[in-house]
């Protein structure tokens, strides 16, 4: 469902592993990335009404900070993932031109913070990151 020069994964996979306790595993045929818990994902879909979706398939799935979500939710960029969405993830298509990797970089660690341990956020902290 993916190959290793899908647009944005090469980036996404550096951003992801360089974080403590980071580890890849493909689930449902895509990349994730967790620190025991998923804090992001490679691919997915948007379910637009019961029985269709659109596929993106370079989608960056997060888990933004909850105080975050009503900025994210009016920027078009932004979509409520299929599955992952009713437990408060997002997705941005990584394929898109204007994709801005400081940005990106931000939303993986905000979504790390969400799910890691706190001994894995205080190592990260601990890194001056």
């Amino acid at each position: 469902m993916f190959t290793d020069d899908d647009p944005g994964l090469a980036e996404l996979r550096e951003l992801c592993l360089a974080y403590p306790g980071a580890e890849e595993r493909i689930s449902h045929g895509r990349p994730t990335f967790r620190a025991t818990k998923i804090f992001a994902a490679f691919g997915g879909s948007e379910k637009l009404r019961p029985g269709e979706h659109r596929q993106v398939p370079s989608a960056l799935i997060f888990t933004p900070d909850p105080v975050d979500l009503p900025a994210l939710d009016q920027d078009e960029r932004f979509f409520v993932p299929a599955y992952y969405g009713p437990y408060g993830a997002r997705a941005i298509d990584l394929a898109r031109p204007d994709t801005d990797w400081a940005e990106i970089a931000e939303l993986v660690d905000a979504s790390y913070r969400q799910v890691a341990s706190r001994r894995l956020v205080a190592e990260l902290d601990a890194r001056g990151r």
